[in-house]
């Protein structure tokens, strides 16, 4: 059995949209900030000399939003309203049998920025041989991970049009991934065709379907091209259980037997 990590680091070093900060409590702090919790929360004195070399435990203080990392979307990430019937759930609402299933990758690397249509999603889907069945994942290699940490990683890659979109779910996909930043074409890309057309169904249209439609979409995934075969292996990409949110992060790794 072969693990292949399909995971992009949260890093602080790297360039971001948002802000990210990661500070971390040293050893001898952390010795510190014991005897100062056990003074404030217990009454209790505490001399940090007799901690083994005067140290305790470190400690990491991360800010950051739910979408920096390889992570997860739930229909809540998509807005309030729905045409489902229902409030759209939180990250730590949706069923965990989603997120431990059999995958395909589709291969759409060497694109100009742009949209993916439900064509495409065919053409790909015939070349690999394979159709998807109920509760597959379906992950799609822009090849947009090679510019991770720098601001090409949000202007340079592929997205998912509202054909494509549906068609993956007609097959009863509930969760697709992406090594790109968005499932949806690049910001860019989304405002200078609409600014050209007036088009409002080219504005976000995947996210946008997700409150018709209701599905989890997996955004800045990472080495799908180390993945030996497009399908015939399995994808493990539970989200942190955070509640209310409408993501959560995930570590993706792909079994391959």
């Amino acid at each position: 059995m072969q693990l292949i990590d399909l995971s992009s680091p949260i890093d602080p070093q790297g360039w971001e949209p948002e802000p990210l900060s990661l500070v971390t409590m040293s050893a001898q702090d952390g010795a510190k900030h014991l005897v100062s919790e056990m003074r404030e929360h217990f009454g209790m004195e505490l001399d940090p000399e007799v901690l083994r070399d005067a140290e305790f435990l470190t400690n990491d203080t991360v800010s950051l939003t739910t979408h920096t990392g390889t992570h997860i979307d739930a229909p809540a990430h998509y807005g309030d309203a729905t045409s489902y019937g229902s409030a759209p759930r939180t990250i730590d609402q949706m069923p965990v049998e989603w997120f431990h299933r059999p995958a395909v990758v589709l291969d759409f690397t060497g694109r100009e920025p742009g949209v993916i249509t439900a064509d495409d999603v065919r053409a790909e889907l015939s070349r690999v041989d394979y159709q998807p069945k109920e509760l597959d994942i379906v992950l799609l290699h822009t090849g947009a991970d090679q510019h991770a940490g720098t601001p090409k990683y949000f202007t340079e890659f592929v997205g998912l049009d509202q054909s494509g979109l549906d068609l993956l779910l007609d097959f009863g996909v509930r969760v697709i991934g992406t090594d790109a930043f968005s499932l949806d074409a690049p910001f860019t890309h989304i405002i200078e065709t609409y600014q050209r057309t007036g088009d409002k169904s080219v504005l976000w249209p995947a996210h946008m379907r997700g409150r018709d439609r209701e599905y989890c979409q997996i955004e800045r995934l990472a080495n799908l091209g180390q993945l030996p075969r497009a399908h015939g292996f399995t994808l493990s990409c539970f989200p942190v259980k955070l509640a209310g949110a409408g993501a959560g992060w995930a570590r993706a790794v792909a079994i391959v037997e």
